[in-house]
């Protein structure tokens, strides 16, 4: 199998235990409904996990583009195969969720709420707030690419790398996923997106286009600072790599801070007639 033959059925395999998880949770008459975020959360985890195990050592199991990205930024990945493994990328998230669409087949009839039937797919703020949902994203990827780096820097008993990633996106989940879904990957996001505004779901409405290019953009971002920050800081231990680290944090929180305080007020106003 070629590598991008492995990054499709990678993020295939991903998105039929993650997208699979929240249709059991979220579509009505699933044994699993309502089962919560818990739940959810683990299903990701281990999807990533068996991902890894399904194609690791064909692809390297990027499985996201962010990663893909923030790898070749810092040098651990040529450039020239990005866009293969973009491409394999998304079309194995289109591919997973259309198998997740056919598993649960009557159950898109039975469910009434379009927010639910979406969900199942792609991502969408608990809070519609645009700079505080990019900054989010920005932040969760961030920390996954960074973690992803550190955890392959150390030893484990063979074979246990991928279950230690797999609890690690758990952690996330747990920890920052309650803001935005924590997409923290553009194929997870987009892929199965255009999926539900093809695929003939029963009673299903709008795909949201509006709010997604922030689990495209935010992600992007993110996984590159992630692996710029572990490269310059981590692995070369450079102090004025650290400084400017940090002082590009701040800024960033301080412009998220102005732009937040803009549009707070903006679409807090109250009309006038």
């Amino acid at each position: 199998m070629t590598p991008f033959l492995g990054e499709i059925f990678g993020t295939m395999i991903l998105i039929i235990f993650g997208g699979g998880v929240v249709a059991g949770v979220l579509l009505k008459h699933s044994k699993a409904e309502a089962s919560g975020w818990i739940v959810i959360t683990f299903g990701w985890g281990l999807g990533v996990a068996m991902a890894i195990y399904a194609v690791g050592g064909i692809s390297g199991a990027h499985i996201n583009p962010a990663v893909t990205l923030g790898l070749a930024v810092i040098g651990e990945f040529p450039w020239s195969r990005v866009p293969v493994y973009v491409l394999g990328q998304l079309i194995g998230a289109f591919l997973g969720a259309v198998v997740v669409w056919l598993h649960y087949y009557p159950h898109w009839e039975r469910t009434e709420s379009q927010g639910a039937k979406l969900a199942v797919f792609c991502t969408d703020p608990a809070i519609d707030h645009t700079p505080s949902n990019l900054m989010s994203e920005v932040i969760g990827t961030f920390v996954l690419v960074l973690g992803v780096l550190a955890i392959g820097a150390n030893e484990f008993t063979e074979g246990l790398n991928p279950l230690i990633i797999g609890l690690f996106i758990l952690a996330i989940g747990l920890s920052l996923g309650g803001t935005t879904g924590y997409a923290i990957n553009p194929a997870r996001d987009l892929g199965p997106r255009l999926a539900h505004f093809l695929l003939p779901i029963a009673g299903k409405g709008g795909s949201n286009w509006k709010y997604a290019w922030i689990p495209v953009v935010g992600p992007l971002v993110g996984g590159v600072a992630g692996a710029l920050f572990y490269r310059h800081v981590f692995i070369d231990g450079s102090t004025p790599a650290m400084m400017v680290a940090l002082a590009v944090i701040l800024a960033c929180l301080s412009v998220d801070f102005v732009v937040e305080k803009r549009w707070s007020s903006r679409h807090s106003a109250p009309d006038h007639e």
